[in-house]
């Protein structure tokens, strides 16, 4: 297998922490047929999202007050 170099930006990787413990907790409940991983790292991917954007509609961060 062929080495990858990533770099992400330090938003991305919290992103990547909350989706990868979503995708985790899939992969361990009858929703993880044996050959849906793709399915369901999307969809993990997509409910992180949202999440995101919920809170960020919901709170106002420290360096958005004027």
């Amino acid at each position: 297998m062929a080495k990858s170099y990533v770099q992400l930006q330090e938003s991305e990787g919290h992103l990547l922490a909350a989706a990868s413990r979503l995708y985790s907790a899939y992969l361990t409940t009858s929703q993880y047929t044996g050959d849906n991983e793709a399915d369901l790292m999307r969809k993990a991917i997509k409910e992180t999202l949202q999440i995101a954007h919920a809170i960020d509609a919901a709170v106002i961060a420290d360096t958005e007050i004027d």
